[in-house]
């Protein structure tokens, strides 16, 4: 799999790449710019902590908080209309979750079971 992409060989929003599904570009905190690509697996019935682990299993990992939003603005279609998990935490206890049928994020007790989508997050080259 790549690790880094050039905007020239980006496909549109909803084609495939690198084993998943383009979902657009975000910018993460350090000013790294990335590809988002939607993994095809989702998982279901799982606390933060194995929604994680299950994100490693599917070579990639949970989306942020920003990345949940881009997903749910561009490929609502390809997501289950529920809560997802985010990698993103709330305090030792809680982390966010993103719900995919309205776009609303809250946080949830990392110990509540719910479902997760892996994404991977290609960088940018010039």
């Amino acid at each position: 799999m790549k690790t880094q992409i050039t905007i020239a060989e980006l496909p549109a929003i909803g084609e495939t790449l690198e084993g998943g599904i383009f979902a657009g570009l975000t910018t993460k905190p350090d000013g790294t710019h990335c590809a988002a690509v939607l993994l095809p697996a989702q998982g279901t019935d799982l606390n933060w902590k194995a929604a994680k682990a299950w994100a490693a299993k599917q070579d990639g990992e949970l989306p942020s908080r920003p990345v949940a939003a881009l997903l749910f603005a561009n490929l609502k279609e390809q997501l289950r209309p529920s809560w997802h998990w985010t990698a993103d935490e709330d305090g030792a206890s809680f982390a966010w979750r993103c719900y995919f049928d309205y776009g609303l994020q809250l946080s949830n007790h990392k110990s509540y079971e719910g479902s997760a989508v892996a994404v991977r997050l290609i960088h940018l080259t010039a």
